[in-house]
């Protein structure tokens, strides 16, 4: 059953507090009469209305949830260390309408709803800071600015003997829990990661050698861990065939589901096994899986000197502001993503689609220099911009009008950094295209909120 809103906070307790403890500090104080708007948690009641609302045992309230989730993207805690924090301090407490006779939500809870809510829910709520701020501070966007960004999925730095290494740990794993299901004689999918790590160490010593066979000795090492592999994805697949024929009676449904998360898990290994076998053939890898945990992450090159590949998701990144004055703060709107790397002008077609639904029409566009301007002009023909600046092209208009787009176009990349520093943005902490749309949704939300408090004071 949903609840929007908890109990009393107040209690008997506060009023034996100094007033110093009582009142909050400023920017909690004002995000906490933003918050106070009732308007900000209908987006969850709604989505909670396709589900059976009434029924089940009472939510936790989800005024309290969404304070938690603001806090969470400004100081870059995990769950455990959230709700640990949040216990301790007693302005973090009155902030998340939280009485100091309440339990604070366990960190399971808080972690499920952010799952269950989905990354739309999210994206509604900043639509509807966006509508605050332009009902309550006049906010008129002037001008709009557009970068991409790599958001990092949380893995380690994928190479084809490491990725084999895990395969066959993993499927192991998941066979041994297949097996222990099942009655009587099983197959049984042997533990190859031990082999597989001696040849991955042998590989870090082959790439110490500055010789020039390690290429192809490297090559030929990675050929064996494959080949180790797929000896433990074929045991895998036998097991979960037993498991299906043997589903029967009771206990059938737990068997099913679990032969076929060991399916999906041999499928990803055979992924790999068949990238490792392609490299050797000196074949071109299309559609690379960089990770068996996050197989929705994909490899980014986007040219830099320090990072040159980046792992992870491609996010477009627009920020509408008042004006092209220099330091201008506007708001961020939610992001356009899209799975494997798309380019600047596929995910534009989703960042106009946000701009006609919360009704802006920026006078002034400016652009990262990765935009073809034909495709570029189809695209924002529907906004009729006065003027539209790509980084590095040609543009009509005056020298001191150019310079002055370019300046704040740079300012794009400023802001992105700014996100990722302090809102959590560089790296997403939960898996899948859907765990990264959540997360950035939460970061945008955040960094939103405060400006929201910024232009509020």
């Amino acid at each position: 059953m949903l609840r929007l809103a908890g109990g009393q906070v107040e209690s008997l307790f506060d009023g034996l507090l100094p007033v110093e403890v009582r009142e909050l500090p400023e920017d909690l104080a004002v995000l906490d009469r933003l918050l106070a708007d009732q308007l900000l948690l209908v987006p969850i009641e709604r989505v909670w209305e396709q589900t059976a609302r009434d029924h089940g045992r009472p939510t936790i309230p989800m005024a309290s949830f969404v304070w938690l989730m603001v806090i969470k993207q400004r100081t870059g805690w995990g769950y455990e260390t959230l709700v640990r924090e949040v216990s301790d301090s007693l302005h973090l407490r009155r902030f998340c309408l939280l009485a100091l006779t309440e339990r604070v939500p366990d960190e399971s809870t808080v972690r499920k709803l952010v799952r269950r809510l989905g990354p739309e829910t999210v994206a509604e709520l900043t639509r509807v800071v966006i509508g605050k701020a332009r009902r309550e501070t006049r906010f008129a966007a002037r001008a709009v600015r557009i970068d991409s960004t790599v958001v990092e999925a949380d893995i380690r730095y994928p190479t084809d003997g490491v990725l084999a290494w895990q395969g066959a740990r993993v499927l192991a794993r998941e066979g041994r829990r297949l097996g222990g299901q099942l009655r009587g004689r099983t197959v049984r999918v042997v533990d190859r990661s031990r082999q597989i790590g001696k040849t991955v160490r042998v590989i870090s010593k082959t790439l110490s050698r500055r010789t020039g066979q390690r290429v192809d000795e490297v090559l030929a090492l990675n050929a064996k861990a494959g080949r180790a592999m797929a000896r433990s994805v074929r045991e895998a697949r036998a097991l979960a065939a037993q498991a299906r024929a043997a589903a029967r009676g009771r206990g059938a449904q737990a068997k099913l589901r679990a032969a076929c998360r060991l399916e999906e898990l041999a499928d990803r290994c055979q992924r790999v096994v068949d990238q490792i076998q392609q490299r050797s053939r000196g074949e071109k890898i299309s559609d690379r899986l960089v990770s068996l945990a996050d197989p929705d992450a994909r490899p980014i090159r986007k040219g830099k000197l320090g990072k040159p590949n980046e792992f992870g998701y491609v996010v477009q990144v627009a920020e509408v502001t008042a004006s092209t004055r220099r330091g201008a703060r506007g708001y961020v709107l939610p992001a356009a993503s899209a799975p494997g790397n798309p380019g600047e002008n596929r995910l534009l077609e989703q960042t106009m689609v946000e701009l006609d639904r919360l009704g802006l029409r920026p006078r002034e566009v400016a652009l990262d220099g990765g935009f073809v301007p034909g495709p570029t002009g189809q695209t924002l023909a529907a906004l009729a911009p006065a003027r539209t600046f790509i980084s590095g092209r040609a543009e009509s208009g005056s020298r001191r009008t150019r310079k002055r787009l370019a300046r704040y176009r740079t300012g794009c990349e400023g802001r992105i950094s700014h996100l990722k520093r302090g809102y959590g943005l560089r790296r997403s902490r939960l898996r899948g295209d859907q765990g990264q749309r959540i997360w950035t949704g939460w970061a945008v939300l955040a960094y939103n909120l405060d400006t929201l408090a910024i232009h509020t004071t």
